[in-house]
Order: C-alpha cells, then structure tokens, then sequence
C-alpha cells in the first residue's frame, strides 16, 4: 500500500514537469527554428547556453514529493470509505477454466462482499459483471472475447441511471491487457490474479467514466489473510489454495507469465480453513496449486532455516536449482489430513517430479487422502518432452508409474497430454499413443497444442504441426484413452466403492452423481437407504453422504 500510495503522488507531482518540458522543448525548437543545419556544431563541447538546466527538472519533480502518512487501521489519505463502498450493488461472476479460477473468484467475491457488495446469480440483474478468465489456450480466449461482445450489447441496453460495469479477471487480463482496452470498449477494468485486493478501488474508478487497470505480479501474495467465500455453500466438496504460480517454465505453458513466481500459503492459514469447512460440513477437500506438489512454507525463521534440498521423484530434474528449507507438501498433507479424519483429502495439479516416497507412502497409509494421482505426461516421447523442458524422459516416467503402483497398489491414475506440439513428428505421436496404452490411465485431459505468446516455444520453436494433423492425432488417443478406461472400469464391476454423493445426475433426476476414492464419476439409483446399518427406518439420499 505504501508503495501504491506513493506512486500515485509521483504521478501527482510529476504534472508540471511534463508542461515544462514541454514548453522547453517547444522554445528550443523556436531558437533553432532560423539557424541552418551547416551552423549547427557537432562538436560534443557544443553548450546549448539557453537550453534547460537539471535545476529546472529538479525544482518541478521534487515538488510536494514526500511519502503518504498510512494510518495505524490502515487507511489511507485520499481513499475515503465512502469511495470504495459497494453500496449493496449486485455482482455477477462468470467463472472460466481451472478450478483454481473457481477458487479466485471466491477471493475476490469475499473482497467485494467485505466492501458492500452483494451477489446475483441473474446476469441481467447485475450491476457489475466479472468474468474470471483464463488464457491456457486460444479456444478458451476466444469463448471470453464473444462473450464481452455480449457484455457490450447489455450496456448499451442498460437504462443510463443503473450503468453496467464490465470487468476482466484473472489470467486472460494479465496476459491481454492492453489489447482488452483497446479492442474491446465494454471492458471497464481488468484485474490480474493478484489484484483482487484491489477490485473495490477499481471500480470505484469506474463509477467516475474512467476505466482501471491493476495487473502488477506479486512475489508474496497468497491471500492467506482472506477468507473464500463459497460460491456454492451448500456443496459438499471445496477447494482450498494452497500456492500459487509456478517455477517450471515449461516451453509451452503461459501459467508463469499470467499467474508470476512460485509462493506458498502459510501452514496456519491453510488449517484454519480447513477447520471452517470441516465445521461446515464440508465431506471432502482438494488443496489447489499451479504445481501443487512443490508446495514451501517459507513463513517462519525456523522454518526458512530448516530441512534439506527438496527431494525430486527419480530421474527428474529442473530448470532451476533446488530449494532448501521450509516445510514441504509431504507435512502439509500429513497435517491437514489430521484436521478431519472423515473428510477426504485431494490435491490438484501436481508435477510429477515432486513425488518423493515420503508423500506415497503417506497417501498409502493414511485413509482419508484419496488414493488418485494426477501425473500429467503431456508427451510418450523423450524427444518432445525435451523440447517442452519437462525434464525428463519417457522412461523416468514410466519408472514412476511403475513404482507409485508398487507403493500404493490401488492407485487410481490420471494425466495430461498435448498433441501436435512443435516438432512433434509420427513416431513421437506412436510414442505417445504407446504410453498411454502401457499406462492405462484412469481419466485423461487431452488437448491439441495452441501457442501461447511469452512462451519459450513462442520465441524459439516453430508451431509447424498442421491444424489437421494435430485433430486426427487427438482423435487417435482420444480412441486409445477410453479404450483403457473402460478396461478399467470393467475390473471394478462387483467391488465395493465408498461414494461421496454430490447432487443430481446432469442426464437424470432419478440418479444421484459422485465420485469414489480414485475419482472416478458414478451414476447411481435416487433411492431411500437406512438410516442407520441394520435399521428399518430409511431417508432419501442426498448431497453429502456417502
């Protein structure tokens, strides 16, 4: 804030300058205007005796520039209360992408809940629309760009007395937001993934004609003092944040550039959270992180001093050297898991490379961490994923399904693969394929690459795989993925799976949808159970039970 406050006044001060300057520049033009080139000295000696001094810039730039006097509740002079506050109008949220935009965007409506704010699930009752965006691939950008379109239509619309505000959030406005201003005009602010603080001030901006901007990264912030507000209360699932950002640089992942460097939640902060929602009800949890697994706690001395190098999954490396000291993912998930022993415990998106035995084997022994792990592949090819700077091979990966199976013998297995990437030739394609039947996964994200700009592969590779080729070679693993998890799903007819039961079928009021441990989707029958094992008097299913 100090920084902030700072800033501002310098812009402030910076006024007349800038007419001086100006005006300076406008008579040395004038003075110059009558002589010719051929009288003009090259010579470096050559003064230019009426010509502005450093005096004239300093007496203009130093001029009322002193530090903003921040009060001890935090206040700031020449934010008035008043100019921040909602006034009990009405926001919508549209939510795009990962479920870390889901958990942003509980973030920034508990921000703007705090500020008097309240929240409409009705678009055309808004007052302020924010559409939480992401910038992962351009099929995703795109559905955001015809949906502002949109936005833009319902504001000429709009009675002029109740004016609608259109904001950008999250990755999409940190990655495009000079193009958001300049191409689309129904954009009233857009605020990166650590601006959500901020959104109360911006749209105070708004309210006067001008259109507000906060995109700057931060290399500290976590929101750990702030407390998601649940966007659907009555689920029995959540998510909780656990860091964000993320250090791999991996060549085709825009993530660093929209969402900065790696930083991690204070411990304490995560349990109590965890805590309220146990006390809500809350049946299962999944700790969120761009690579989650790498989690650090650096918020304590002892902490920051204690521990050795983070210990990587074998035959894995980095792009960056080790990290040493903190409290890693392996205490994290012992100590939430301990919050609860009946609520489910899941982390998503992990990396492979930060599987160390210590965190299998608390996944194995510990019941309530569900035994399902996310080991994104992107490529069967050592060549590939060279060239996406995994940092590691085919065979170092294949070596780890191999010994995650051996220590949790009941794992369910999922992962993340992208066709078509730069250079990426038949062979590399089979190689894929191979893997993915060698694997068998449990469930599977499948993509055709799409070039982001700011990325490694964007400066130094060429996208040179044909659109159609990259579609039919998403279709063949698209084939070989649902041919091995049927064949999964086959082996599992007649076990017992406990089910946490999460709402209704999408296809049918008469089925209830789930998930068991390995996280698997089950359709079962909307019917009465037992109260009680063994008892006659029996209830509906609902969300909640397992």
């Amino acid at each position: 804030m100090y920084s902030a406050c700072l800033r501002m006044n310098l812009i402030a001060s910076m006024r007349p300058y800038w007419s001086v300057q100006k005006n300076l520049q406008g008579q040395f033009r004038t003075c110059c205007a009558g002589h010719t080139s051929d009288k003009i000295s090259t010579n470096s000696s050559t003064k230019l005796k009426d010509g502005p001094s450093l005096q004239d810039f300093l007496k203009y730039s130093t001029e009322d520039l002193r530090p903003v006097e921040i009060g001890e509740d935090g206040t700031v002079p020449y934010l008035n209360e008043d100019d921040v506050w909602g006034g009990r109008r009405k926001v919508y949220f549209e939510t795009y992408g990962c479920q870390m935009n889901v958990s942003d965007t509980e973030i920034a409506w508990s921000v703007l809940k705090d500020s008097g704010y309240q929240r409409t699930e009705s678009v055309n009752d808004a007052d302020v629309i924010l559409a939480v965006t992401c910038a992962i691939r351009e099929n995703a950008e795109q559905k955001i760009w015809t949906r502002l379109q949109q936005f833009r239509a319902m504001k000429t619309r709009r009675n002029k007395s109740r004016p609608l505000k259109v904001g950008v959030l999250g990755c999409m406005a940190e990655r495009l937001k000079k193009d958001l201003l300049e191409r689309e005009k129904s954009v009233d602010l857009i605020a990166g993934p650590d601006a959500y603080r901020d959104l109360p001030r911006l749209l105070s901006l708004t309210e006067s004609g001008q259109r507000a901007a906060n995109v700057v990264l931060s290399l500290e912030e976590t929101y750990a003092d702030v407390m998601p507000v649940r966007m659907n209360a009555g689920a029995p699932t959540a998510f909780v944040s656990i860091m964000r950002g993320c250090d791999n640089m991996c060549s085709y992942c825009i993530v660093p550039f929209t969402r900065g460097r790696e930083r991690s939640r204070p411990i304490r902060s995560i349990l109590e959270e965890v805590r309220a929602l146990s006390g809500q009800g809350v049946k299962e949890v999944t700790l969120l992180g761009q690579n989650v697994n790498s989690y650090r706690d650096m918020s304590e001395q002892q902490q920051q001093l204690a521990g050795s190098p983070t210990n990587l999954s074998a035959g894995f490396g980095t792009i960056y050297r080790k990290k040493k000291g903190g409290l890693r993912f392996s205490a994290l998930l012992d100590r939430v898991s301990q919050v609860d022993p009946e609520m489910r415990i899941r982390f998503v998106s992990p990396h492979p490379k930060d599987f160390p035995d210590e965190v299998l084997q608390l996944i194995r022994d510990r019941p309530n961490i569900c035994n399902h792990l996310h080991l994104p592949a992107q490529s069967g090819s050592s060549q590939v994923l060279q060239s996406m700077r995994r940092n590691h091979t085919r065979e170092a990966y294949l070596e780890l399904v191999q010994h995650v199976k051996e220590v949790i013998p009941d794992v369910s297995l999922s992962s993340d693969f992208i066709v078509g990437f730069c250079g990426e030739t038949e062979d590399d394609h089979n190689q894929t394929l191979s893997l993915a039947r060698q694997v068998r996964y449990d469930n599977a994200y499948l993509f055709a690459y799409s070039m982001r700009k700011k990325t490694h592969a964007y400066h130094k590779l060429m996208d040179d795989v044909p659109a159609g080729v990259k579609q039919r070679r998403l279709a063949e693993l698209i084939d070989v993925c649902r041919k091995g998890m049927a064949e999964a799903n086959a082996e599992r007819i007649e076990q017992v799976h406990l089910v946490l039961v999460e709402g209704l079928s999408k296809k049918s009021p008469s089925d209830l949808a789930g998930r068991n441990d390995g996280n698997t989707k089950v359709i079962i029958p909307n019917m009465d159970i037992p109260d009680e094992v063994g008892g006659q008097k029996c209830s509906p299913m609902k969300a909640g039970d397992c």
